[in-house]
């Protein structure tokens, strides 16, 4: 059996005011803590600013303080970190992953890239800095349309890595998409059967959709869009329940925002309450605190790396 956590002095953490030794850290550091709408409750409530992937860059973009602290995966730690070079960019785990990121390992990309020279790439922000550094344009969820509506309708356009939300944005813009073949493993286990099962017995509940759902899951969704798109949909609906298919995370935002309306997880195949990101949940308060406490994990980039990653999420700030 595991010991519990220890501070320097060998007391438990378990001993600690988590909170108020994390509000005390961060103001002896200067620092500002970042959470994504998948990461855990209590980190949600005590972090600085709560978004998407589009929103978070935007302030890691603009950032002041001298030290960010990002509660995320490791793609957004080092997106953070190739747009602020001088700062200290920490992670609580350095574990945190992503399936799509991990599923494009750079040197296949690179090669996927060689059989279509003549293609732009845009590619989705959930890739490594090694893989951005390989691309012409990084998108968001929130901004990819936006962004493929303005690549001239003669330019081919390979994309990666989530090839689900390639075929949402085919279907939105029109556009032929060399696909990279990557999924999000939680958005891959939504289940169409399931879906249709739990809107059977609540026929009055609004479906909320991320693209990176299975092709066959969004023809069945009210709105499909990004976690901040669905938040703002479920605000601005006069319906009372929703059924939302992307990383449960966003629910205690959408109850914080609408705490008179319902909200239900989508099911996985089989009815499985399988959409939590597990590499988002392996931050936790222990783990958030334990980083500031020790200033590591920290994110480090090689410079020629980092000047090649920032220019396509440069391209993406000025397109978006």
């Amino acid at each position: 059996m595991l010991a519990p956590a220890q501070t320097e002095n060998h007391e438990p953490l378990a001993h600690l005011d988590l909170e108020k030794e994390i509000v005390r850290l961060k103001r002896q550091m200067n620092a500002v803590i970042l959470a994504h709408f998948y990461q855990e409750s209590e980190i949600q409530d005590l972090a600085d600013f709560v978004g998407d992937s589009l929103q978070l860059s935007q302030r890691a973009a603009a950032a002041s303080a001298d030290v960010i602290v990002f509660c995320g995966v490791l793609f957004m730690a080092e997106t953070a970190k190739i747009l602020n070079p001088r700062k200290l960019v920490l992670l609580p785990d350095l574990k945190a992953g992503c399936s799509l990121a991990d599923g494009c390992p750079a040197n296949h990309f690179r090669a996927f890239r060689e059989r279509y020279p003549d293609h732009v790439a845009i590619t989705y922000i959930n890739c490594s800095a090694e893989v951005k550094a390989l691309s012409d344009i990084i998108c968001t969820s929130s901004n990819a349309e936006k962004i493929i509506r303005q690549i001239p309708p003669e330019q081919p356009i390979v994309f990666a890595p989530d090839q689900h939300l390639g075929r949402y944005l085919i279907k939105k813009t029109g556009r032929e998409l060399r696909l990279w073949p990557g999924s999000c493993i939680v958005h891959e286990m939504f289940s169409e059967r399931s879906l249709v099962r739990l809107k059977e017995r609540h026929f009055q509940a609004k479906v909320l959709a991320h693209p990176e759902c299975p092709e066959a899951v969004l023809p069945h969704a009210d709105y499909v869009g990004s976690t901040t798109g669905i938040l703002a949909y479920a605000q601005q609906s006069p319906a009372t329940e929703f059924i939302v298919a992307t990383e449960s995370g966003i629910l205690h935002q959408m109850e914080k925002a609408c705490p008179e309306k319902k909200f239900i997880s989508a099911p996985g195949e089989g009815g499985c309450s399988c959409s939590e990101c597990p590499h988002m949940k392996l931050n936790t308060m222990e783990k958030l605190y334990l980083c500031m406490r020790d200033r590591t994990p920290e994110i480090t980039l090689n410079e020629e790396l980092r000047q090649r990653a920032l220019r396509p999420i440069l391209r993406m700030m000025e397109m978006s």
